[in-house]
Formats: C-alpha cells, structure tokens, sequence
C-alpha cells in the first residue's frame, strides 16, 4: 500500500495567468512561499484510488482527497518507490484552504530527524546548489553546480516517470542558492524549442516498479547562461563498499533543499548510514528490485519532499566530493495470508532513502559543456535518417530530439567505440554523413 501521503490545494483559475505576469524573482519566491503538497508524490501509475483514476491523475486533476494504492499480492512483499520530488499547488492569488493541515509529513526520516541549518564551514557547497522550479507544473526539485553552465539533478525532476505527462523543460528554472542570492537561469534553448538537445539523461522514461530504473535517475543540464560563478561540486565516483567505509567513519552527509525544513534554506544531514541491507531486508532482495543495483547508494540521510536531485557527499582529503544524487524512497509493504483465508496489508517499512552513483558522470558534464548541439528540425532529421538505416532509430522523420533518438544516437556511440553521450552534435551529423557516401 503506498501511504495516504498526497493532499494538494485546490487552484485559483486565474492564479497562474496573474502568476506568469511576475519577475523571475517574485515568480519563484511566491511559488515556493505558497506550497501546497503534504509530503511526496505517490507515483504508482498502476494503482487507483477505486474511482479507476490512477494516482497520477489524482495528482493532475489537483485532488483535495487523500489517495492510497492498494497492491495485492498474497505471502509477498510489494516494492514501491517513492520521489523525493515536492509540488506547490498554492501560487499568487490563490486562496488558502483553511481545512489544509499546517504540519508536513517527513518524507523519509529515520529516527530522530537530524537535519540541521548548514554549518558556515560549508559556504563553497551553499553557493553551488540550487533550487530547479517549474511554475507551471509546480514542481521543487535540488539541484547542483558542476561547471560554470551546468547543473546535476534528478531525471525524474524534469522527465517524471515512464507513462506521467512530462513538462515542457523551457518552463524550467534554476535558482542557485535560492533566498540568498539572485540568480536565476533557464536551461540553454529554451527559446528556440531545444531545450532538450541541452539536456544529458540517465532516462527520459524511469521506471519505478521492479526492476526500478534507478541508478538512470540523473541529469545534466546546460544553462542559458553561467550562474555556477562561485565554484562547482566535483564528482568522486566510488565502489559502494568503499562508500559504506566512509559512512561507518561518519564521512557521508547530504545537503539538498526540503519543503518540511525550515522554508527553502538549505539543511544538512548527518549521521547518513550507507549499506547494502538494512534490517530484515536482505541485498539480496534488494537488489533483486533493481535493474542496476550497483548503481544505487542507499542511506539514511534524513529527506523531505524537493530534496530529489540534492548531492550526497563524502568527506576526502581535498574536501567534500560528491558521490551520489539523491532520487527517492524505497518502501516495502506486506500482505499476510491469514489462516481463514483473509489477507491483512501489513505497515509498509521505509528501508533506505536511495542516490545514484556518478560514475562516468564527470565525463558527460565535459562533452556536455562544449557540445555545438543541432537546434533545426531539419538538423535532427539529418541525424534520424541515418541512424534509421543503421538500424539504431525506429521513430519518426519528424526532426524532433526525445528519448528514441537519444537511445539512438547512444547506440551508434556504443557501437562506433564513441563517448556515450546521446547528444545531437554537428560533429555526429558530420560523421553520419560520411558514413552515407
């Protein structure tokens, strides 16, 4: 059963149209000001509330109920995979609902909530992380510095989950240490329609029922413009062993924004335990749930809703690296047979809060940050057209960028011994033009 975690405001009709007339700034601190959302979105797809609306629909539709999944499965464990993603639904001009509870529900605490006020020690981190905000979909995610014109964050946070709507990515916006500082960008062709041939993706279309596609759950996204002035976040990809060493010696924290943490300032999270099985869930079982599981860091830094995206650091001798992205929740729930033959849906356990390891991520940011990419229809049409006789490209000639022409263009990449990258260069449009001589 997935927790009754979703309550939304109802909107103002004319709230979003008063809403777009506003400064970037005023834009972003009303919509973070007036959230909305309890917790985390439920993102089951496959689950309704008995009306035969999914929860996502709920989500859309901006229900004022509280929705539950049921999942049925006798003498089993059911896995479900919660994104640490968080909503606003109250903007400008909204009216507030006064049966809304004022308390927020955590996300993923575990024990004790040991988030903090970042520590001034940390002030090189804080300028580089960052709030990544869609007014128009309302959605809060974190997201990081890693060159001048370049943040990491969560996939799900601009692409959401395999069979969801996705966002338009020129509704996007990127607040770098939001609330302290002014500076706001929006990801690089956003005014030309190409926003997405800006955007390096683990997966436009994640899934989050066994196997879960989480160690695709990252992307790097170029800016309009270099806001990343004040020092980026270097990657430190490491074994998870060797990540579970520096968690044991208390070297692992996280810092990410949360909508339960004191409003949109950044919080710290320490002591972060990283391991492959927790409690009476065996690595086994938990990787048996995953598609890549080598791939996922799990840990009990304590979460709240927007904190997908935020980096997970480990302590080195050259300062704090970044070692994971945190993406989302990883809940198992129970259905007993009883012996007269009823079933009893048993409390779901939050095992691990979980973060995706960023190996070979240093090496997309530099091919991301130099890339001509193609803007023009025709330009991609000279990309599918070759990759569709090569046999990597089943889409259509349309000269659109989405996901079956990246999963296209990283075919040819990994076939020809290139970089994988799945970008739609002028470099590649000239080498597949060789290739058709």
């Amino acid at each position: 059963m997935c927790l009754p975690i979703v309550m939304m405001n109802r909107q103002n009709p004319n709230a979003l149209s008063h809403f777009q007339n506003l400064s970037v700034s005023r834009k972003i601190r009303r919509a973070l000001q007036h959230g909305g959302l309890i917790g985390d979105l439920c993102r089951l797809p496959q689950c309704t509330d008995g009306s035969g609306r999914t929860v996502a629909q709920l989500n859309l539709e901006r229900s004022r109920t509280f929705s539950s999944c049921d999942v049925h499965a006798e003498n089993s464990r059911t896995t479900i995979f919660l994104l640490a993603i968080a909503v606003f639904a109250a903007i400008a001009g909204g009216s507030a609902d006064a049966e809304m509870p004022s308390a927020w529900q955590p996300v993923a605490v575990f024990g004790a909530d040991d988030r903090v006020a970042l520590p001034a020690r940390y002030q090189r981190q804080q300028e580089a992380i960052g709030v990544l905000i869609n007014y128009r979909t309302r959605s809060v995610c974190t997201a990081f510095c890693v060159a001048e014109g370049v943040i990491a964050t969560a996939g799900h946070c601009l692409f959401r989950t395999a069979g969801e709507k996705k966002p338009k990515l020129a509704d996007f916006w990127f607040a770098r240490n939001y609330d302290q500082v002014r500076d706001y960008a929006r990801i690089a062709g956003h005014d030309a329609a190409a926003a997405a041939q800006n955007v390096i993706a683990g997966s436009m279309s994640l899934k989050v029922s066994p196997p879960i596609d989480a160690s695709s759950d990252w992307a790097l996204v170029r800016l309009a413009k270099p806001v990343c002035t004040k020092g980026v976040l270097d990657f430190e990809p490491m074994p998870t062993d060797d990540v579970v060493r520096a968690a044991t010696a208390g070297q692992v924290f996280q810092i990410a924004y949360h909508r339960d943490f004191t409003l949109w300032r950044q919080a710290f999270s320490t002591p972060c335990a990283v391991a492959r099985s927790f409690g009476s869930v065996s690595w086994a079982t938990i990787a048996a749930d995953f598609k890549a599981p080598e791939a996922v860091l799990l840990h009990t830094c304590d979460t709240g809703g927007a904190s997908s995206g935020s980096p997970l650091f480990v302590e080195t001798s050259a300062g704090p690296k970044v070692v994971g992205i945190n993406i989302g929740t990883y809940v198992q729930s129970r259905t007993m047979l009883r012996s007269d033959g009823r079933k009893t849906q048993l409390q779901p356990e939050t095992v691990a809060n979980t973060a995706v390891a960023v190996a070979g991520l240093a090496e997309r940011v530099a091919a991301l940050k130099t890339a001509n990419v193609i803007v023009a229809a025709a330009g991609i049409r000279d990309l599918q057209e070759p990759l569709k006789r090569l046999g990597h490209y089943d889409g259509a000639l349309d000269g659109g960028y989405g996901a079956g022409l990246q999963r296209a263009i990283e075919a040819y990449e990994t076939a020809n011994g290139l970089s994988v990258t799945g970008l739609a260069t002028e470099a590649l449009r000239a080498r597949l033009r060789q290739v058709g001589r």
